[in-house]
């Protein structure tokens, strides 16, 4: 699934849009294995004023963008996350890079990063590392 990175957007606003984000970040704060539209909105209707039909929209909408899955369940749909937060926050950043910079260019800007990093950080990164030598036989 491929979206369309937003100049100025920082998070899930930056390949969301603003009902989008807010309808995803209910799903994942909430945890919500499978859930109805009215589930959302409830939630949603505690800060701001909003129809029915507005949510249902936009949760079809998250729906053929590959977000959520859908099963039928009578006169209603069932839906459910397809990716976890970390998991949409982590492809984001990758087609971020992947679109925006080359491999130099990305190497540059992680070790932009290592700088900056923690010890807990570090050991992290140095875990992923060795992981990867291992799988390339060395």
């Amino acid at each position: 699934m491929t979206f369309r990175i937003r100049s100025g957007k920082k998070g899930l606003e930056l390949r969301l849009h603003e009902l989008e984000a807010a309808i995803m970040d209910v799903v994942w704060s909430k945890q919500l294995s499978r859930f109805a539209v009215n589930d959302v909105l409830r939630v949603l209707e505690k800060h701001r004023t909003i129809a029915y039909t507005t949510v249902m929209t936009t949760v079809n909408r998250l729906h053929n963008k590959g977000l959520l899955e859908r099963e039928r369940d009578g006169r209603r749909y069932l839906y459910s996350a397809r990716l976890s937060r970390e998991e949409f926050l982590e492809s984001t950043a990758r087609e971020v890079l992947d679109g925006a910079v080359g491999g130099h260019q990305a190497m540059a800007l992680l070790s932009e990063k290592v700088s900056a990093a923690s010890a807990e950080e570090l050991d992290e990164l140095e875990a992923l590392i060795r992981s990867r030598r291992e799988d390339l036989g060395g």
